[in-house]
């Protein structure tokens, strides 16, 4: 391809052939018209004659006794599809150099693991909705609850066992060992602009799902937030009757993702690992009442502070506007 400041283009290049082959012009008149070498007008005449383009040649040499063989190609990005292995490792089994598998990864666009699927290796294809409500996520993320003093992650395992004990009011298990049960985060995001909404319960049935889409569908609704669909797996609260009529109770159409395909569901199955890392796991919490009473304050600094890489590094307020305390 010719560059910007090139003296011929492709169209100039077959006016010149045109004007020495079928006009008759001396090749040295045209060099000096065109103000190129005599050499340059000659090449494109004899490829006007031969019937070539006027393009550029490809610069790749014909024989290359050196290029990577077809098979270690198809190699190289099987393992990085079905392994997720990186340069070093897909050099060390497929007997190459790690550069080149770097360039062989680049030239194929999987030299970023972020571009591929976890699960399948493909390549993510990404969606969004185009306007707030049109779809929300939701799902329920599993914590085990904090014994007094503190969980064994901040206080280590010896220490914790220690409280686990100490907790009191707990149940204990048929070998009579300590049980703290689970606390059960019901979480909901918008798909358009990832307002996260969140409440900690002590169970994942049916009723206290409903319940949760409820309150979430009037939260939504005082920032101005009409939500239309709702998408969630398969548990058994979300394909239970009380799940399909409290839907249509609210004028929102229930989706399922298909079985065993999270990644349908992914922007909820992300924001569960920023929640578990900026709240759940992020402080050393003396109780589990101390961890949910902070839920609120975390959800606030994720909707209206925290920046967002999806969303062009804003958060998720800003995608609404007119908003009572969007700026607080």
């Amino acid at each position: 391809m010719s560059h910007a400041n090139a003296a011929l283009t492709p169209r100039s290049r077959l006016r010149v052939a045109q004007l020495v082959v079928d006009q008759g012009w001396p090749i040295s008149e045209v060099a000096a018209r065109f103000q190129v070498s005599w050499p340059t007008v000659k090449r494109w005449v004899n490829r006007y004659a031969a019937g070539e383009p006027m393009a550029d040649r490809s610069s790749r040499p014909r024989h290359q006794p050196l290029r990577t063989p077809a098979p270690v190609v198809r190699r190289v990005l099987e393992l990085r599809w079905r392994k997720r292995l990186g340069p070093l490792q897909l050099a060390a089994r497929t007997g190459v150099a790690a550069s080149t598998v770097h360039k062989i990864l680049v030239r194929n666009r999987l030299n970023r693991l972020n571009y591929v699927d976890r699960a399948t290796g493909e390549p993510v294809r990404r969606y969004e909705h185009p306007y707030p409500g049109s779809m929300i996520h939701v799902d329920v993320k599993k914590l085990g609850n904090i014994p007094d003093g503190g969980g064994w992650r901040f206080v280590g395992r010896q220490q914790g066992a220690s409280n686990r004990q100490a907790t009191p009011g707990k149940p204990r298990s048929k070998w009579h060992g300590e049980l703290m049960k689970h606390a059960f985060v019901h979480t909901v995001i918008d798909d358009h602009t990832r307002i996260a909404y969140a409440e900690v319960h002590d169970d994942e049935t049916a009723t206290t799902a409903t319940g949760v889409l409820i309150r979430a569908v009037a939260w939504y609704a005082a920032r101005g937030i009409s939500v239309e669909r709702v998408l969630s797996d398969n548990g058994g609260a979300y394909c239970s009757f009380l799940w399909r009529d409290t839907c249509t109770e609210l004028g929102i159409t229930a989706k399922k993702t298909r079985p065993y395909r999270p990644q349908t569901n992914g922007k909820i199955e992300r924001f569960h690992r920023t929640m578990a890392d900026g709240w759940a796991y992020a402080h050393h919490y003396l109780s589990e009442t101390e961890r949910r009473a902070a839920l609120a304050g975390w959800l606030h600094e994720y909707n209206h502070h925290r920046p967002h890489s999806a969303i062009g590094g804003k958060p998720p307020i800003s995608r609404l506007t007119n908003l009572p305390d969007q700026y607080i």
